[in-house]
């Protein structure tokens, strides 16, 4: 096999899974709305194609192997995605430094990515993509000692992998209960299939002009300035108290803050308790403040013009403008922070949390690891702390580790909320190994609720849901459907809520009007009022109806 003809294998299979893509994403039986298997693979071998287009044909198979690999690696989205470039990662380091392949060659790299692919998941589940591919390349490891003819070892490989494939239905009781195989296992094989057409003589597929791929990237937004943003308060005041003895319950100093300014944040343990408020009058919550405790000296109190500062960030966007790409910074602080969200109210929170760079994504937009690697780049920080927020875009996240030009810590966050808690452990006295556990500590304590809608038919222990039905995900396992969407939330937060919770937070969606949502935090308050605080955000982020955290 020379570059030429794997340069026009691997285009070929990012045409075919492109045009086959809804097919792949139809066999998702989990009703839950999410990032098909079928597009984010597709969207990780168009950036494959997007760059083989421009080598020429005098060019070596370890050359086409590591332009795929690294574009792939680049702009793999969802875990599919991410997988599928860690299998090309694997096969460009077992080509590295071939003019040609043999079947040998083939086999080698093909095992080197099963293991590279298999080393990144934390439990690997068979009955996936994981094993479509380990039954391929061990296929491929015994047709190479018979044949080196790459062709012959390729159709062996295929072969085992559709076979594969096809007993996925029995080794998954989700897959067996729907009748349907893998969705990546066939997102794989596709691929794999299209690649051997080639190999075998067959015309490389060719893109339609009507077919396209939806870009995220085009969603996403760092950094986002708004304009015409209304200063409701002049200062943004932020300060950690260490308790007196006997000291007052904080929500009375919360309660307070809420009379002299908005978003007010309250949260305290044991021995300190820290607050962020935006007020005109400062000195006043400093004041009151003092009724609780003493300040500590590291880190100290912070009082900040967000007037000033607006008119900065809209300089900064008028300037950039015509250039609507990340802005590369130097690392100059110690520490900064990537979130990944989507909904302007969500977004605006982690940036007053102190995040650097939010990348708009998230559930059904799962942004690539380039997306999180620009971010990381244009966030002026030594140390920089990722917060995915989501299980489906942790894996991009950490592919992004290797190639950042600075240190990187991408924290397990699954939820919002858990990215929320995240940031409010931050502590500007410890280290970034100090701030890792800290950090993490914090959002593990968060149980999250999620309401949102069936995106297709399924069942749940044998109860049938049909399409469009409210679904409520109980720390992102599905737990229950409903009819009404108050009733689910309602039912939902009751679930997350235990002996040791102090707060319940109800964050509402774009699809949910404030006061469809106040009913439902008073429905709260009546129940729970005297026990733990309940507070009502406008997160604005789509696919979700309602996120509930307690903590």
């Amino acid at each position: 096999m020379n570059g030429k003809l794997l340069k026009s294998a691997l285009c070929s299979a990012a045409v075919t899974i492109e045009k086959r893509r809804k097919e792949i994403d139809e066999l998702n039986v989990y009703p839950v709305p999410d990032g098909d298997t079928g597009t984010n693979m597709s969207m990780t071998m168009t950036a494959a194609r997007r760059e083989l287009s421009v080598l020429g044909d005098d060019v070596t198979v370890a050359a086409v192997a590591e332009k795929a690999a690294s574009a792939m690696l680049r702009g793999a989205r969802g875990n599919s995605g991410v997988i599928l470039s860690l299998l090309f990662r694997g096969f460009a380091k077992g080509l590295a430094g071939l003019e040609e392949a043999k079947g040998a060659d083939i086999a080698n790299a093909l095992e080197i990515g099963v293991q590279a692919a298999y080393k990144a998941v934390m439990k690997p589940t068979e009955g996936t993509i994981l094993t479509v591919a380990r039954m391929g390349a061990q296929a491929a490891q015994v047709a190479a000692r018979d044949s080196v003819d790459p062709l012959v070892v390729f159709q062996a490989t295929c072969k085992a992998a559709a076979e594969a494939l096809a007993n996925t239905t029995e080794q998954l009781p989700i897959l067996k209960k729907a009748g349907v195989v893998d969705a990546g296992g066939k997102g794989l094989l596709t691929i794999w299939q299209a690649m051997l057409d080639v190999m075998e003589g067959k015309a490389p597929e060719e893109p339609e002009e009507t077919v396209s791929v939806k870009k995220h990237a085009e969603s996403i937004a760092i950094g986002r300035v708004d304009l015409e943003e209304e200063i409701t308060h002049t200062y943004c005041t932020e300060f950690i108290v260490e308790k007196k003895k006997d000291c007052p319950d904080p929500f009375k100093l919360r309660a307070y803050l809420e009379t002299i300014g908005d978003c007010v944040v309250v949260v305290d343990d044991d021995e300190i308790i820290k607050v962020h408020v935006h007020t005109d009058d400062p000195g006043l919550a400093l004041q009151k403040a003092l009724e609780f405790g003493q300040f500590v000296n590291e880190p100290k109190p912070k009082v900040e013009n967000m007037r000033i500062q607006h008119a900065g960030r809209v300089r900064e966007a008028q300037n950039a403008a015509q250039d609507e790409t990340y802005v590369r910074a130097e690392p100059e602080k110690p520490f900064g922070f990537v979130a990944v969200a989507a909904g302007a109210g969500l977004e605006n929170m982690f940036r007053e949390l102190g995040v650097d760079c939010v990348v708009r994504g998230g559930q059904t937009m799962n942004p690539s690891t380039e997306d999180i690697l620009k971010a990381i780049h244009a966030t002026p920080a030594k140390n920089v702390f990722v917060l995915p927020n989501n299980k489906n875009i942790i894996m991009a996240a950490e592919q992004a580790v290797s190639l950042a030009d600075r240190n990187v810590c991408v924290l397990q966050t699954r939820t919002i909320p858990q990215g929320m808690s995240a940031m409010l452990a931050f502590d500007e006295s410890l280290d970034a190994e100090g701030n890792r556990i800290a950090m993490t500590k914090a959002f593990e304590r968060v149980s999250t609720g999620q309401v949102t809608f069936a995106a297709r038919d399924s069942e749940l222990d044998g109860h049938p849901i049909k399409k469009g039905e409210v679904l409520a995900l109980d720390n992102g396992k599905l737990a229950f459907t409903d009819k009404d969407l108050n009733h689910a939330a309602y039912k939902l937060a009751k679930r997350l809520v235990s002996g040791d919770t102090s707060f319940l937070t109800v964050t509402y969606g774009e699809d949910v009007d404030e006061e469809t949502a106040q009913k439902l935090v008073d429905k709260l308050q009546d129940k729970y009022g005297d026990k733990l605080e309940v507070m009502l955000v406008d997160g604005g982020m789509p696919v979700y109806y309602y996120m509930i955290s307690a903590e």
